[in-house]
């Protein structure tokens, strides 16, 4: 709360823009409540940031062939601790790209999304806060993720897929300030309501008659949140006729309205490849594959890795091998498996059924708080996972 010790007041806000810009006029409610922001043309930016001035927050209005992707690369490299949000009126994927690569954490669509920016602003002035409170720039853990898709997947049934997916996205929720969204994608069965305990109608499919103009409202109107960490979900819709209704630039659009609005995308995908998973494994920053210490499995691995060259799928630098259920019988181990497998091993997880069954009869997620101090193996491995993930 704005009492708590760090008040609107104290903090910095430059707003790169023009008063004539429409963007300007939506915003300036919001903008109200913080008296220190400063608006400044683009052209003058430049010179404000080489004169010194420390800026705890950026706001950079897109407007038609004003320099914006340079702006941001500018202020990250003169004021690295500065946090950058860019604002546009309309939707560009591509541009999404280009500003997130130049360093901004976030990427609104304004008026549509006016009510997130007072929220997102909110949480860069925790992050501001917390920096100044700990003498560090200190933002990876909002930032590292912005808009990276990590896919979840084996070609191989039974593998624990799903269970991995699941446990790992909970636990990034719980252990990090990002914000992270998990999609089921397989669309006839589901299976990641079970894991989470989430009982709901609504479907990533409810989303179909706004997926043209698909934005962050659209799809939180839809997500369910995991009740012990507030992780965003999108269901499945677990019906084969719906299912066929969802084509490549369903996903894709889905995916990336995604990324604009959250630091992780943890999709969950069917060990059959059909034009959706094909599309989510596309779009991809990362895919890891679930794979079980044994013989057959290396074999399926061959078969999905020769389908996905025959695909023109590149693996290269995006896969990364996750070894589920390993244990002292299990049949191979980590130094086996690398002398089939090319790609770096992410983590190991042990085999506890014990520890995981309980939770897994009952409906609920292996974690229930982010300082537990009684972990199961298996909640351990994923934890200490994510925490090398996040450094």
């Amino acid at each position: 709360m704005a009492g708590e010790g760090f008040m609107n007041e104290e903090l910095s806000l430059l707003v790169i823009g023009d008063e004539d810009n429409s963007i300007y006029t939506a915003i300036k409610d919001i903008l109200s409540e913080y008296p220190k922001f400063t608006l400044v043309s683009t052209s003058r930016v430049i010179q404000q940031l080489e004169d010194g001035e420390h800026i705890d927050i950026a706001l950079v209005l897109n407007r038609q062939e004003a320099p914006v992707i340079e702006v941001i690369q500018k202020i990250k490299r003169t004021s690295p601790e500065t946090l950058v949000m860019f604002l546009n009126s309309i939707q560009d994927f591509q541009l999404v790209r280009e500003v997130l690569r130049a360093g901004a954490l976030d990427y609104l669509v304004i008026p549509d999304e006016i009510n997130l920016l007072s929220e997102r602003l909110q949480t860069l002035k925790e992050m501001t806060k917390t920096n100044k409170a700990s003498g560090a720039v200190n933002s990876s853990i909002f930032s590292r993720g912005r808009g990276e898709v990590l896919a979840f997947y084996s070609g191989k049934g039974g593998s624990g897929t799903t269970f991995i997916s699941s446990a790992f996205a909970q636990t990034l929720k719980l252990d990090s300030t990002a914000e992270v969204i998990l999609l089921d994608l397989n669309l006839q069965y589901g299976g990641i309501e079970t894991y989470l305990g989430i009982e709901t109608n609504r479907s990533l499919a409810d989303l179909k008659p706004v997926i043209q103009e698909i934005n962050d409202s659209h799809i939180r109107n839809v997500t369910e949140k995991e009740k012990f960490s507030r992780l965003e979900v999108l269901l499945s819709p677990r019906d084969t006729e719906v299912a066929e209704s969802i084509d490549e630039d369903y996903v894709q659009r889905l995916i990336r309205a995604c990324k604009r609005s959250f630091d992780f995308v943890i999709i969950d995908i069917p060990s059959y490849i059909d034009i959706a998973s094909f599309a989510a494994i596309e779009e991809a920053d990362k895919i890891f594959y679930v794979i079980t210490p044994d013989t057959p499995s290396i074999r399926v691995f061959k078969s999905v890795e020769e389908l996905f060259k025959r695909l023109g799928i590149h693996l290269d630098e995006r896969m990364e091998i996750i070894i589920n259920k390993t244990g002292k019988d299990s049949e191979l181990n980590g130094k086996d498996l690398s002398r089939f497998i090319q790609y770096p091993i992410a983590a190991e997880i042990k085999k506890d059924i014990k520890g995981v069954l309980h939770s897994i009869n009952k409906g609920e997620p292996i974690r229930k708080e982010a300082k537990e101090k009684r972990l199961s193996a298996v909640a351990k491995d994923v934890q200490k996972w994510v925490a090398g993930l996040l450094k």
